[in-house]
């Protein structure tokens, strides 16, 4: 590395000029305060009444169907077994790797192990794919869509909804698609 006077950097110190620079200082704009009209919307108190639903709570076909009671007993459903999946993937996935440490001499052993981790990751899988389908149920819970046919946009049913709570098809929306589905299969 070369070597520096002190003479040179006295030289570059007397060279470099200092400069100010002005700044100017804009006002900030100031709105004009629009005049209140008699806006039909505003002037509406809104209530959002708080609706409480029991843990024994079963939605009838006699409600309206969809009504707040549905939508707060099937996000409840929703998000409790989403719980239970995580927690349950959350425990194979750690049993799991514990179980890597044990390496067995005997191949039969080995390849019983390799095949039950298998089907072991292949149900995880699964059920990281039904968490994915819990949140989109959930989203279309928020958008008001939950409930209703995505290609039809008839009502799925609360029988079919409580056995099957992630549904987006009826029944019908349902067979039509697996009957394709049967045909592509075919082909």
């Amino acid at each position: 590395m070369p070597k520096i006077s002190k003479s040179s950097l006295k030289k570059t110190k007397s060279k470099v000029k200092k400069t100010s620079i002005k700044v100017k200082k804009v006002a900030p704009k100031v709105k004009k305060a629009i005049p209140k009209t008699k806006n039909l919307v505003s002037n509406e108190k809104k209530t959002t009444a708080v609706i409480k639903v029991s843990k024994t709570y079963i939605p009838k076909d006699t409600e309206k169907y969809m009504c707040e009671k549905h939508k707060i007993f099937f996000k409840i459903k929703l998000q409790e077994w989403k719980k239970e999946l995580v927690k349950a993937n959350n425990e194979a996935l750690y049993n799991g790797s514990i179980d890597d440490n044990s390496v067995s001499a005997d191949i039969v052993d080995q390849a019983s192990s390799y095949t039950d981790k298998t089907v072991e990751m292949k149900a995880i899988n699964r059920q990281i794919k039904l968490i994915s389908k819990i949140d989109q149920a959930l989203t279309r819970l928020r958008e008001g869509t939950y409930g209703f046919c995505a290609e039809t946009a008839e009502p799925i049913g609360l029988k079919r909804l409580m056995a099957r709570p992630v549904a987006e098809l009826c029944i019908a929306a349902q067979e039509k698609h697996e009957k394709e589905e049967k045909v592509y299969a075919d082909d």
